[in-house]
């Protein structure tokens, strides 16, 4: 997920420079290559650990700090096909590309509502999960089901009326799932930070992973409003304008979370030292979401200082 969604921020060109078009049409593809062979050996690992060590996997996916991270199984295969959406019409045809992005669709999207909805009712039934257990890596099972309607919308050009209407009604749906979910959790999450001690330096990066529901569900909101034009009859126009404007507000808050994420890790770093963990996944693809989300607003308001902050994003991103 961190690594492909480099490839789809580089294959919308940062900061608009016609000069730059084609180096960064090539690192998404190489990115995209890259993430492709990662998705493919992790893959592999996950599931042979499942088979083999059953009894291992299920422990993680019940504890209150691991189980969260069952949903970039999903999250991987889904970002492969937002990415192929993105940057696999650089090499096959529109039929080849659709043809891969619903075979990954088979595969993520039940998976997807399967491990969030598991992880929930582990957390429900689970003594353990208590308040003070909450942390941001909570965020990944609902940005999974957020992420659905990335691959569900490119299918919509060339299919029927029918079908069409009916992968921009599951696109909304599987958005509502996602974003409703995220709500209920950032309210836990700010709760816990406000009555108990921060978490262990550990946990820390995990606080960034609020970017990464704010970044794809802006954006998912835009495509679908742009995707159902069509449908919409009259009113298309107007829906798109309010979408676009809740879109800002959203933006707007993670801009204030981004902050003080980078507030806080700044304190844990005067403070000690951030040990190297899994954790640190959070300042990729989170961080990742938040810059396209920035680079899509900065074109739909024409913005060129926007742009520029969505450049500098994209770099601090490539750093991570």
């Amino acid at each position: 997920m961190g690594t492909a969604v480099i490839a789809i921020v580089a294959m919308q060109n940062p900061g608009g420079l016609s000069e730059l078009a084609a180096s960064t049409r090539v690192v998404a593809q190489v990115m995209t290559i890259v993430s492709i062979i990662l998705t493919i050996g992790l893959l592999t690992a996950y599931l042979a650990r499942i088979v083999w060590h059953f009894d291992a996997a299920a422990a993680s996916l019940r504890d209150p700090v691991q189980g969260g991270l069952y949903g970039t199984i999903p999250g991987g295969i889904l970002v492969i096909a937002a990415t192929m959406a993105a940057v696999g019409p650089t090499w096959f045809a529109p039929t080849t590309v659709r043809t891969v992005i619903t075979a990954l669709d088979w595969v993520g999207v039940p998976t997807a509502l399967a491990v969030s909805v598991a992880f929930a009712y582990l957390l429900f039934v689970h003594p353990s999960a208590n308040t003070e257990a909450v942390n941001g890596s909570w965020f990944i099972p609902p940005v999974v089901n957020i992420v659905v309607p990335l691959v569900f919308l490119p299918s919509i050009p060339g299919s029927s009326p029918a079908t069409a209407r009916a992968l921009l009604f599951l696109s909304y749906a599987f958005w509502g799932v996602g974003f409703a979910l995220y709500v209920l959790i950032l309210a836990m999450l700010f709760q816990r930070l406000v009555v108990h001690p921060l978490p262990h330096a550990a946990l820390a990066p995990s606080l960034w992973i609020g970017l990464g529901p704010i970044g794809v569900g802006t954006v998912t909101l835009v495509k679908m409003a742009t995707a159902g034009s069509a449908l919409y009859g009259p009113v298309g126009p107007s829906i798109e304008v309010f979408v676009n404007l809740f879109a800002t507000v959203l933006w707007g808050f993670g801009a204030w979370w981004l902050i003080a994420a980078t507030i806080l890790l700044v304190r844990y770093l005067r403070n000690g030292s951030l040990p190297f963990g899994i954790g640190w996944w959070a300042f990729t693809f989170p961080l990742g979401a938040y810059t396209t989300e920035t680079i899509v607003l900065a074109e739909s308001w024409d913005l060129s200082a926007l742009r520029w902050l969505g450049a500098g994003l994209a770099v601090v991103l490539a750093l991570f």
